[in-house]
């Protein structure tokens, strides 16, 4: 074969698998909407009175909810529990409002306070036919805050009809000692515009960004420059609430997001406000780009993130974003050209880091969160490695769903049988021996689920390793390709996927350092709907999570060996947590997509850890974990806010904080 045989053999094979991926993600997508269709003409047909009249039909479905809350919740008695603690939450929610604000001598401490870099933020506020109202709150937020050195741009683009506009900020100005800079514009120029007129007029070191009609915390840009004189800060970020009706104890929606997280912002412009970063971070480009106008602040936040040194987010909820007819915060209608530029954003990133072939699908959470499609490249040969004694129909259940299933072809499963006694077993081993993808190799001694799991990966060929318990049985037909398009990435280590009880409830969705009642870890969105949208949408996105369960875990086979694999010590539990933060401490991204969906019937295998020995056990590895990783689980986990229960697994608020 000629040298220009090759290369044209290379590009049609690379068409061709492009066209198998795209067709695998089709099947998937597909299925996907069969499953919620079914779901939902379930939901009709289950109900006896369907043709009844509307009234009827609703009074049906109510009653309908309350059953399901009423099972969901542990029967009367633990409604009353929720109950009870939805009041206690709400109680909790007040303490984020205006009692939340420093009191008079907090707020003299704050403003005598000498930090050793007394940086200028210069605030910059876009204004456009404001209400009077709005206008005054948010200068007087401003005004208002406990650290003294900022400087505040007002950029007017408002017509004749709202003159007043001016008169108001003219009169701030008068009485700001200098720090309020005004200028009316000739023209309005539009959100990028108005703000890059902003720019100009500032002169600090940090730019912050705070739209017109919201309202900033009074000890915000005291904790900001705190951040950055303690941990060198150059971009910051706090945690948000929309409010109604004037009154910011009136929330909406409380947003407490995770740290840093490049895989969600990708997804999810999460950040949002209150953006304060570096100047020297803009490196003489624009601040705004009016091709993003409507998502002009995400594509804004995806190239300064990216020159970023160090990005902190402060977990206060210390930004009010005023909900009101017309705002981007009482909906995406109000702005449906803001879905087109935050792809179009997203796009031009993934451009820059070096990803082609992607797609960007709106999901069902909302229209700016989105679900990304990274191109799988080459067709890298996936070891899946299952533990497995006895229990002959699991296996064959976990094993017939990736065979049947799998529209990925270049795997192989390598069995590792650890001490069975059952015939029926040894004939089915002898059946998989027929199968030349699959292999059976033995580990002689007591059950050790890190050894097992070893030894299988000494005995797998594939360039990436995957984990998966014989509890489990596929459900998405590309679940491997969904997989390993994160795990071929060099700044990824381990990839998660979303797992189900055979009730279609959530088992696992991601691993939170700390949670639960060992404070070890546990798994959040825990038994919540297969069609719960999850916090703030996370159940419908790729996000970075400081761990994912090796009931399904995929790695690069190179990565699992240079962190030497699962530790040993930890026999049963938490093994594949430690596995993940060893990943971590290597500054690799951990990955939970929602998008390669397993059945995973837990403990079927091996029973529960809740009692004698079991209990005895995971009580010893847990103690293990707490020690050896005890400045991790101080610090807390970076991608589960401070401000959530660590007693819960819904992201219910902390109480009497």
């Amino acid at each position: 074969m000629s040298e220009r045989e090759a290369v044209d053999y290379r590009e049609a094979y690379e068409r061709e698998h492009l066209k198998s991926a795209e067709l695998a993600a089709r099947i998937a997508d597909l299925e996907e909407k069969n499953e919620e269709l079914e779901w939902k003409l379930n939901r009709i047909k289950n109900n006896p009175l369907w043709k009844a009249s509307k009234p009827l039909r609703n009074g049906i479905h109510w009653a309908i909810r309350q059953k399901d809350r009423l099972a969901n919740c542990g029967g009367p008695k633990g409604v009353l529990r929720k109950l009870g603690y939805k009041r206690g939450e709400r109680i909790a929610m007040r303490q984020f409002g205006t009692e939340s604000f420093p009191t008079p001598e907090q707020a003299a401490a704050e403003a005598a306070t000498v930090f050793p870099r007394m940086v200028k933020i210069s605030i910059l506020v876009p204004v456009w036919n404001n209400r009077r109202d709005f206008q005054v709150e948010m200068l007087d937020s401003v005004m208002g805050q406990t650290y003294r050195n900022w400087e505040l741009c007002l950029a007017d683009g408002s017509d004749e009809e709202h003159s007043y506009i001016g008169e108001i900020c003219r009169e701030y100005a008068e009485k700001s000692d200098g720090r309020i800079v005004y200028q009316k514009l000739k023209k309005n120029g539009g959100i990028s515009g108005n703000t890059n007129a902003c720019l100009q007029m500032a002169s600090g070191e940090y730019i912050g960004l705070l739209d017109q009609d919201d309202i900033l915390h009074p000890s915000v840009l005291y904790e900001y420059v705190r951040a950055i004189n303690e941990q060198g800060a150059d971009y910051l970020y706090c945690d948000e609430t929309t409010f109604h009706n004037g009154d910011i104890n009136k929330m909406l929606t409380m947003h407490f997001k995770p740290d840093f997280s490049p895989d969600n912002l990708r997804a999810n412009n999460y950040i949002c406000h209150f953006s304060v970063f570096s100047r020297k971070l803009l490196d003489g480009s624009e601040l705004f780009r009016s091709k993003f106008d409507g998502s002009q602040d995400h594509d804004m936040i995806l190239r300064l993130t990216d020159n970023a040194e160090k990005v902190v987010h402060v977990p206060r909820l210390m930004y009010y974003w005023r909900s009101h007819s017309g705002s981007v915060a009482s909906g995406i209608d109000a702005k449906p050209y803001a879905i087109e530029a935050a792809k179009g954003a997203v796009a031009e990133h993934l451009r820059k880091h070096g990803f082609e072939n992607f797609k960007i699908e709106s999901t069902r959470a909302f229209e700016t969160i989105f679900r990304i499609r990274y191109q799988v490249l080459g067709t890298p040969k996936i070891s899946i490695v299952i533990a497995n004694k006895d229990h002959v129909e699991d296996l064959r259940r976990c094993v017939t769903s990736i065979l049947e299933k799998s529209t990925y072809d270049n795997y192989e499963i390598v069995i590792v049988e650890n001490n069975s006694e059952t015939a029926e077993i040894r004939e089915y081993y002898g059946e998989l021996s027929e199968n030349s993808k699959i292999s059976v190799v033995s580990y002689e001694g007591a059950f050790n689920y890190s050894a097992v799991n070893n030894l299988g990966v000494r005995h797998a060929s594939g360039d990436y390793i995957l984990l998966l318990n014989n509890d489990t049985e596929v459900i998405t037909v590309n679940w491997m390709e969904e997989l390993l398009m994160y795990a071929q990435r060099e700044d990824v280590g381990a990839v998660g996927a979303k797992l189900y009880y055979g009730d279609r409830t959530i088992q696992h969705a991601g691993v939170v350092i700390g949670l639960g009642a060992h404070r070890t870890a546990g798994h959040t969105h825990y038994k919540q709907s297969r069609q719960n949208l999850g916090y703030m949408g996370r159940l419908c996105y790729a996000q970075n999570v400081t761990a994912v369960t090796g009931a399904c875990l995929l790695v690069k086979k190179a990565l699992y060996e240079e962190v030497g694999g699962l530790d040993e010590g930890f026999a049963v539990s938490l093994n594949d947590v430690d596995f993940c933060l060893k990943l971590r401490e290597r500054g690799l991204l951990n990955v939970f997509t929602p998008f390669a969906e397993l059945y995973h019937y837990e403990s079927v295998s091996r029973g529960l850890d809740d009692q004698g020995e079991r209990a005895e056990r995971y009580e010893r590895e847990s103690e293990k974990f707490r020690e050896k990783w005890k400045k991790q689980l101080e610090a807390g986990d970076p991608y589960y806010n401070p401000n959530f229960s660590l007693d819960r697994s819904d992201f219910s608020l902390r109480i009497g904080q």
